[in-house]
């Protein structure tokens, strides 16, 4: 029987959107990902409908303390009946909401209703994993990691390959990749945590034999550039387990060579064994815990990743253009409701402010040329948080978050259309355009 992407393609019936299929990436008759005549990329039904993604991770069936009679009006009904079952129904919240997709770390609610859904293949437990220190990851230069990911993908990918609502795999949820973080305090980071590991790990080895090739082999060499008395090698395990993080100059350049190496390694062999197990399905790359810097985003390019899941605080997207997908959006964080230094004029409360530069940011995230959708960061407060600052989509009673779903559903019914308003000069100067997570440029000083 013919599939219905199976159809000529037709501008007129996908609201005006003329893609250029010949570009496209992905297989055809399952969710693709594809630039139009204007440089934009769009994600594309496997009906052949191009969209804007619109998801949300965690999605659950109830909240751990629903109560019926708290939960919101707009979307469960007056009826006393329906504010029943609806916290066992996010698919109708989501609709509701104007979302089309559900993200990781769920209990598959949605994903039975017709709306399009991620998958992680969990790589990191197909090899030893490198965890501590804020690293989460396989050891790549394991001699077996590749056959491992090869048989660790076609274990789980295997009973989802022909599913069409499957938008596509994502490599690890949360991936740690241990890169300076300027907004933190200094802790180990990839390079000497790999150099601190025990010697059963491959990447130790190969940690310690990248770093002296830089140097002539010579340990004594490596000290001299990195500033550090480094006597003997176990110094610097000594450094690790004392969380003394190493930070000079010389060792953050051949830390980001390190990371550059490890990535490449990493999502080379994830895509291969994703497109054996899932040939039909979109490889995305992997979600990590926060910004990651160039090295891994560097990586994180085709034809290792069909569509990279970006951490939205780190758009715009490379200089190639490649589509990415914004990930953990939210603006429940202090430096959307932070009052500006020097403000002058009537002052805003923190929710103004806070809402104000969220509006800002999903503005522009649409009318970015790469960004073919983006994921919101959870769907369940978590303990503690406080509305209208927690961060999910539905608080722990079981009520709607208002304060963020009423702005979210606006924004998702002319989504689309301001998307297909922008007209950029020229793909090629993808990054000249501002980056998404910049809340100051969302508020004009006077406020």
């Amino acid at each position: 029987m013919a599939h219905a992407s199976d159809a000529p393609f037709s501008p007129e019936a996908n609201d005006g959107v003329a893609l250029r299929l010949e570009a496209a990436r992905g297989a055809e008759g399952f969710f693709r990902a594809a630039p139009d005549a204007h440089g934009r990329w769009w994600l594309v039904e496997p009906a052949g409908r191009a969209m804007f993604l619109r998801g949300v991770h965690g999605v659950r069936h109830a909240a751990p303390d629903a109560d019926p009679e708290e939960a919101d009006a707009a979307v469960l009904g007056n009826a006393r009946a329906a504010a029943a079952r609806a916290p066992l129904d996010p698919a109708a919240r989501l609709r509701a909401w104007g979302f089309n997709a559900v993200g990781l770390g769920g209990d598959g609610a949605g994903r039975d209703d017709g709306l399009a859904f991620l998958a992680c293949a969990d790589f990191v437990r197909a090899a030893p994993p490198i965890a501590m220190h804020g690293a989460r990851l396989p050891d790549v230069f394991a001699p077996d990691w590749p056959r491992r990911a090869e048989a660790h993908a076609l274990a789980l990918c295997a009973p989802l390959a022909d599913e069409r609502q499957l938008l596509g795999w994502v490599t690890d949820d949360v991936a740690g990749w241990a890169q300076p973080a300027p907004s933190r305090p200094a802790r180990p980071t990839l390079l000497q945590i790999c150099l601190s590991l025990e010697p059963t790990f491959a990447a130790y080895h190969a940690a310690w034999e990248f770093t002296l090739a830089l140097h002539g082999g010579q340990l004594a060499a490596v000290a001299r550039a990195w500033g550090e008395p480094l006597a003997n090698k176990e110094i610097v395990r000594e450094h690790t387990r004392a969380e003394r993080a190493l930070a000079s100059r010389g060792y953050l350049r051949d830390h980001a060579r390190w990371t550059g190496e490890f990535a490449r390694r990493y999502f080379a062999t994830t895509a291969h064994a994703l497109r054996a197990a899932a040939p039909h399905h979109l490889v995305l790359g992997c979600r990590t815990a926060g910004p990651v810097g160039e090295a891994v985003r560097a990586a994180a390019l085709a034809p290792a990743v069909d569509v990279a899941l970006v951490d939205w605080r780190e758009l715009p997207a490379p200089a190639r253009g490649d589509p990415v997908i914004a990930d953990g959006v939210c603006w429940a964080d202090e430096e959307f409701f932070r009052a500006p230094a020097g403000a002058r004029g009537p002052a805003l409360t923190a929710v103004e402010r806070m809402l104000r530069r969220g509006r800002g940011a999903l503005e522009r995230m649409a009318r970015h040329p790469a960004v073919a959708g983006y994921v919101w960061r959870q769907w369940l407060d978590e303990p503690g948080e406080q509305p209208p600052f927690a961060r999910g989509l539905v608080h722990r009673n079981g009520a709607g978050a208002r304060e963020h779903t009423e702005l979210l559903a606006a924004f998702h019914g002319r989504a689309e259309a301001a998307r297909r308003a922008v007209r950029p000069a020229a793909p090629a100067t993808i990054t000249a355009v501002p980056p998404v997570f910049s809340a100051a440029s969302a508020l004009p000083a006077t406020t």
